[in-house]
């Protein structure tokens, strides 16, 4: 085998994909389905993160008055 020719490129245009649409919509779902646990870990990598901020600029932005009796400020 030729080394010059594995290194070759060819540009490629996708102009249409042929797909059933019942296939389509069952792609769509399981994708909807796969996405629920990467919503999760980034909902808790969010909360993580803004928890670790609250415990460092709380008293800064004001937090430390939410858990008095009063509760929050009407």
């Amino acid at each position: 085998m030729d080394d010059k020719k594995i290194h070759d490129e060819q540009k490629v245009v996708v102009t249409d994909i042929r797909m059933p649409f019942w296939s389509m919509v069952l792609f769509m779902v399981k994708w909807v389905f796969a996405s629920i646990p990467a919503m999760f870990i980034f909902s808790v990598v969010v909360g993580l993160i803004m928890a670790v901020l609250s415990l460092i600029f709380g008293s800064m932005w004001g937090f430390h008055n939410l858990f008095r009796e009063g509760g929050l400020p009407m």
